[in-house]
C-alpha cells in the first residue's frame, strides 16, 4: 500500500516538475523533481525491505523443516 503511494507520488510530483519547467520557474521545478526522486526512490527501499522479509522468512520456515 504505501508502495502504490509513494509511486503515485512520484508521479505526481514529476508532472508538477514539468508544469513547473513551462512556467519557467526553475525553483520550484527543481524541488518537485527532488521530492518526486526521494518518493521514487522510497518506493523502491520499500519494495527491497519487503522482499528481504520474504526471503528471511523463507528461510527460517526450510530450516525448521530441515
Amino acid at each position: 500500500m504505501i508502495i502504490r503511494i509513494f509511486q503515485i507520488l512520484a508521479v505526481i510530483l514529476a508532472g508538477v516538475a514539468g508544469f513547473l519547467l513551462w512556467q519557467d520557474n526553475i525553483d520550484g521545478m527543481f524541488m518537485a523533481a527532488v521530492l518526486g526522486a526521494v518518493a521514487f526512490f522510497l518506493s523502491i527501499r520499500f519494495q527491497v525491505k519487503g522482499r528481504l522479509a520474504e526471503r528471511e522468512a523463507e528461510r527460517l520456515a526450510n530450516e525448521g523443516d530441515a
